[in-house]
């Protein structure tokens, strides 16, 4: 387990926002039969949620700067250090009462990551990792899959919605995976789904579409767990790409290749 005083302030913020998302995730439940829904409701939470992380961080890091999917950037006083933040990543699971969605929030220092946390509230599960020092899930150490056969492999993914671009594309790319491994998932959470890539829980994990704040803590953990990381195009710096490829060498090698011959499928 890390325990270091970066880790300590990463994981108390989570943990206290934490608290007001699983109140709030009972709440949706309810809201669910109601003729309004429960969509203003999960937009305060969310707010309410990174609020709560913004304000600790800024006690115990007063001069690190932010990239926020809700309030956008803050300027660092350092001019290094970032915090990227996705207060509830699965939206959409958690506004329809679905009990699979996280808090997302990482550390760049001079452009590299250095530290990540992403906790799943509905299952209790805390993954973290440091540069150097590993990554681990509720105190156990994790490592990527060691599959090499994809045949033998389950991918993950994120599917393009509403006014994200480029669905036929992905189309191609899904019909080249879906031919080459065992099964494919799409669970709407990315920080989860790459957390489960380092968990060794996923072979492989891709999706376009992308910000900093989805990719930033689960791009660190599957390096510390071992794996590969990159953009679609085999490129290294995931932050200011907006695809993500990632997996063990072996399937993180074929993933790319697959990509790869979707893009040239007429």
């Amino acid at each position: 387990m890390i325990r270091s005083p970066l880790m300590t302030v990463m994981v108390d913020a989570v943990m206290k926002a934490a608290k007001g998302l699983r109140r709030d995730f009972g709440e949706v439940e309810n809201l669910q039969v109601s003729r309004k829904g429960p969509g203003d409701f999960v937009s305060a939470a969310d707010h309410r949620a990174e609020t709560v992380i913004r304000e600790s961080l800024l006690k115990a890091r007063p001069d690190f700067g932010f990239v926020m999917e809700e309030s956008g950037r803050v300027e660092a006083r350092d001019g290094m250090h970032y915090w990227h933040l996705d207060p509830l990543d699965g939206t959409t699971n958690f506004l329809h009462g679905i009990p699979h969605f996280a808090i997302s929030l990482g550390l760049v220092r001079d452009g590299v990551i250095v530290a990540g946390v992403v906790y799943d509230p509905a299952k209790d599960e805390l993954f973290i990792a440091e540069r150097g020092k590993g990554a681990y899930i509720n105190n156990k150490r994790m490592r990527v899959a060691q599959r090499t056969d994809t045949l033998d492999a389950v991918f993950a993914t994120g599917i393009p919605t509403i006014g994200r671009r480029d669905h036929p594309g992905f189309l191609k790319q899904l019909a080249k995976v879906m031919v080459k491994t065992s099964g494919v998932r799409r669970m709407g959470a990315a920080a989860l789904d790459l957390a489960y890539v380092a968990a060794g829980r996923y072979d492989a994990y891709w999706e376009q579409g992308l910000n900093s704040w989805d990719c930033c803590a689960g791009a660190l953990m599957v390096r510390e767990a071992g794996g590969f990381v990159s953009d679609a195009w085999g490129k290294d710096d995931v932050l200011a790409a907006d695809t993500i490829v990632c997996g063990n060498e072996a399937m993180h090698a074929a993933l790319l290749t697959m990509l790869k011959e979707a893009r040239s499928v007429a």
